[in-house]
């Protein structure tokens, strides 16, 4: 399915500035770009209340880190935070999901967040500039290099979630009788101290496996003694 058309905001935007007699008359102000500009290092707490906004520039400051509360501008469609001191994202970015541009070149960005992948809408991934990991500097530079990368990380979130379902699986939901038929409290300590999550999980599915057999095992056992009580029947009807 092509993406809607997405035309990218203005670079050279005017900004105006109601008259007094505009204010007097009760007129209200719309805007839905803003820009913070200077040496900023840090940024306000009350910038996430403007929720509203579509396009927020960030560039050509200082800032050293993106707080996660970026989430909570679920309007944006561009996003400019290039020229900064970034080393790190974090993961909640993936959840503006209906970014168009995110502008990241010329930080210190080795690795980016796998959430990215979950960003459907996003057309246009700047990096240049940015002291990229080798993986990711090859895809990015492959042609339709954006798309891959996003793609890429997008398989590595879903690896990774399918991971943590098995390790919340492993550390939470294996039955205490698996542990050398061990108490509760006893089988904690045991798992934490003595086996490692790998060695857990394997053993989990081994019960598993055991359990399926002896049922299997027993069903044929059944079925033996219902042949022989067949045959022990038959022999006295003959008998007879």
């Amino acid at each position: 399915m092509p993406k809607e058309k997405y035309e990218p905001p203005n670079p050279r935007r005017v900004h105006t500035i109601m008259s007094a007699a505009d204010v007097a008359a009760g007129k209200r102000s719309s805007w839905y770009e803003l820009e913070i500009s200077g040496t900023v290092r840090n940024l306000c707490p009350q910038l996430w209340a403007f929720q509203h906004i579509t396009s927020l520039y960030l560039n050509d400051n200082s800032l050293g880190r993106l707080p996660p509360e970026i989430c909570h501008l679920v309007n944006l469609t561009y996003l400019d935070l290039s020229s900064n001191k970034l080393r790190s994202l974090p993961s909640e970015l993936g959840d503006l999901h209906t970014l168009r541009e995110l502008l990241l070149s010329y930080n210190y960005l080795r690795s980016l967040p796998f959430e990215l992948g979950r960003l459907f809408q996003l057309q246009n991934l700047a990096l240049k500039g940015n002291p990229l990991s080798p993986d990711l500097l090859s895809i990015y530079q492959e042609p339709n290099g954006s798309q891959k990368l996003l793609s890429y990380m997008l398989d590595n979130l879903t690896g990774i979630t399918v991971w943590m379902g098995l390790h919340s699986h492993s550390t939470n939901s294996v039955p205490a009788d698996i542990v050398d038929g061990a108490e509760p409290d006893d089988c904690k300590s045991s798992c934490s101290m003595q086996t490692t999550e790998s060695a857990v999980v394997l053993r989990y599915w081994l019960t598993c496996v055991l359990k399926v057999l002896s049922i299997i095992r027993q069903s044929g056992l059944l079925a033996c003694r219902a042949d022989g009580k067949k045959m022990s029947s038959m022999r006295l009807r003959m008998s007879r």
